[in-house]
C-alpha cells in the first residue's frame, strides 16, 4: 500500500530517514560530497526543510520523495558548520558552496500559484512499481495553477517519459557544463498547467 504524506505531517519524523531516500536515489549525482550513502544522509538531513517534501511510504517505510515549493520558497537550508563537521574543513566548505549554487534559487517564473517540484527520487529497492507515480499524481492534485520541473538530466529517459505520462510538456532545456564529464548533454525543464 502506497500512502502520501508531507513530511511534515509524519508522526516519528527523522530527516535522515528522508534524507537516506534522497541520496540512495541521486547516489550518482552526489558522489562529488561522499561515497559513503551514510555520511550524506547525515549531510543532508539538517537541510531538509520538512514542510516542502512530501514522501511516499510503502508499508509504512520511505520509498520515494520529492520537494514541492511556492513562489520564492527554499526547500533546502543548508548549514556551512555542518558541511565542515561531516565532510571535513575544506571539502565541506566546497560542498556547502555547491549546494548553496546549485540546489538553491527559484524558478526564474517564480510566482504564488505555480508550484516547483523537485528533488524526485524513489529509493533504489522501490523503482519501477509506480510509487514515484503515486507521489507525482498526489502532488498534481494539489491547488495549484501550474507546476514546473526543472533540470532533468536528458539521459534520464524513466523521468522524461513519466513526466510527459502525466502531461508535463517540455519548457526549456540548456546545456550541461563539462558535459562529457557529466555523462549528459542538457538539462531539461517541463512544466504543465492545472487540469
Amino acid at each position: 500500500m502506497i500512502e502520501i504524506k508531507r513530511v511534515d505531517a509524519l508522526a516519528g519524523f527523522q530527516p535522515s530517514d528522508i534524507a537516506a531516500v534522497l541520496v540512495g536515489g541521486f547516489a550518482e549525482d552526489f558522489a562529488y560530497f561522499s561515497k559513503d550513502q551514510e555520511t550524506l544522509a547525515r549531510t543532508f538531513a539538517h537541510m531538509i526543510i520538512p514542510e516542502c517534501f512530501y514522501v511516499a511510504l510503502v508499508d509504512g517505510v520511505p520509498a520515494a520523495i520529492a520537494s514541492l515549493t511556492e513562489a520564492d520558497q527554499e526547500c533546502f537550508t543548508p548549514d556551512r558548520g555542518e558541511f565542515q563537521r561531516l565532510l571535513g574543513t575544506w571539502h565541506g566548505l566546497i560542498s556547502y558552496f555547491i549546494v548553496r549554487t546549485q540546489f538553491l534559487g527559484a524558478f526564474k517564473g517564480a510566482r504564488p500559484g505555480l508550484a516547483e517540484i523537485g528533488f524526485v527520487t524513489t529509493a533504489p529497492q522501490y523503482q519501477g512499481r509506480g510509487v514515484a507515480t503515486e507521489l507525482m499524481k498526489h502532488l498534481l492534485a494539489l491547488p495549484f495553477d501550474e507546476f514546473v520541473l526543472r533540470d532533468i538530466k536528458d539521459t534520464n529517459v524513466a523521468a522524461l517519459s513519466l513526466y510527459r505520462k502525466l502531461g508535463f510538456s517540455e519548457l526549456d532545456s540548456r546545456p550541461a557544463r563539462f558535459a562529457k564529464r557529466a555523462g549528459f548533454s542538457r538539462y531539461v525543464s517541463m512544466n504543465r498547467k492545472a487540469a
